[in-house]
């Protein structure tokens, strides 16, 4: 299993990413985004951004992954724990769907390997759609719009694996490869303030790069919550969502272990941690020196870290938003 052991101690311990290749503190570290290497099919881009947008995978025809994704939101709904069909609140709190293509798991409790699997997830969740395939294939059906863009495409036509492949495709396509920390990793050094210079060197100082590393800034491997401290000692006895890995998996050392959460957009899609009960940015950064580097950062350290971590923000081809979305 790809797992981040305890970084006991730092400049000695060995990281396992998910090419399975250790990461020593002279080979771990944050990369830009790569273009894809093979352009999508500019159709089927087009027909996952409806589908995604379409509220006929809710039972009720009341919700659409853009519910909670909401690409104006950076990819998130902003809310502790997500609202999903009948106004049932779920158990924890959305990730972004911007750059989901590059976690090697997905979920907190990385669960799924593949967006198919998310999609189809998602499609039978009770408290998300709570719907059925052959009933989502046959409301799209009947809609000749829908009949004619997927026959264009697809000569089998509407079915489950032809709306988990446009979609799939659609959201492979969310990248968000132009922001300032993009640039100056290409070689721009004015992209970034000094302040968030500071704050890259800081983040790396401090060991954060260990598990928030490659282009993704994390979503490539797992991590458990509260290493140097035990964070439910404080925070209070632990909730079945708070069990992360250990829910998929059963083993005991498992319990607490979730998938590393990208850094970039981080400063736009708090509340923050699988649960959302970390408000603001500035309180997370000082969480993560607290439970997971075991040192507490001077209020200026922080502040630089969270200019590094703004310079992450960035935005997906403006093609791929809809106008409602922008």
């Amino acid at each position: 299993m790809l797992r981040l052991k305890a970084l006991i101690p730092f400049l000695f311990t060995a990281f396992i990413s998910q090419d399975g290749f250790a990461q020593t503190p002279q080979t771990a570290g944050a990369f830009p985004i790569s273009a894809p290497q093979q352009p999508a099919d500019p159709a089927k881009i087009e027909l996952g951004k409806k589908l995604y947008q379409e509220p006929m995978f809710a039972k009720d025809l009341s919700a659409s992954c853009a519910s909670c994704h909401q690409l104006k939101n950076a990819g998130v709904d902003n809310l502790p724990q997500y609202i999903g069909m009948n106004k049932q609140v779920g158990a924890v709190n959305t990730p972004t769907i911007l750059n989901a293509s590059l976690n090697f798991r997905q979920f907190w409790d990385g669960r799924a390997k593949t967006i198919a699997e998310v999609i189809s997830d998602h499609v039978k969740d009770k408290s998300i759609f709570d719907s059925s395939w052959p009933t989502i294939i046959q409301h799209l059906s009947e809609n000749s719009i829908y009949t004619e863009d997927f026959k264009k495409i697809y000569p089998q036509g509407i079915t489950k694996a032809t709306i988990e492949d446009a979609l799939t495709v659609y959201i492979e396509n969310l990248l968000t490869n132009n922001s300032n920390f993009d640039k100056f990793m290409a070689g721009d050094r004015n992209a970034l303030t000094n302040d968030a210079q500071k704050g890259f060197r800081l983040f790396k100082k401090y060991g954060c790069i260990f598990c928030h590393q490659g282009p993704n800034l994390g979503g490539n491997l797992y991590q458990r919550l509260g290493i140097y401290k035990d964070y439910y000692a404080d925070k209070g006895p632990p909730k079945k969502s708070d069990l992360g890995l250990y829910n998929v998996t059963g083993k005991p050392e498992d319990k607490y272990v979730f998938k590393v959460p990208t850094l970039r957009n981080i400063s736009r899609t708090g509340p923050y941690l699988h649960d959302g009960s970390i408000k603001t940015l500035p309180e997370m950064i000082q969480l993560m020196a607290i439970y997971q580097v075991g040192q507490p950062l001077r209020n200026d350290e922080v502040n630089s870290i969270a200019a590094f971590l703004q310079s992450l923000n960035g935005q997906p081809d403006n093609d791929l938003i809809t106008n409602q979305e922008k």
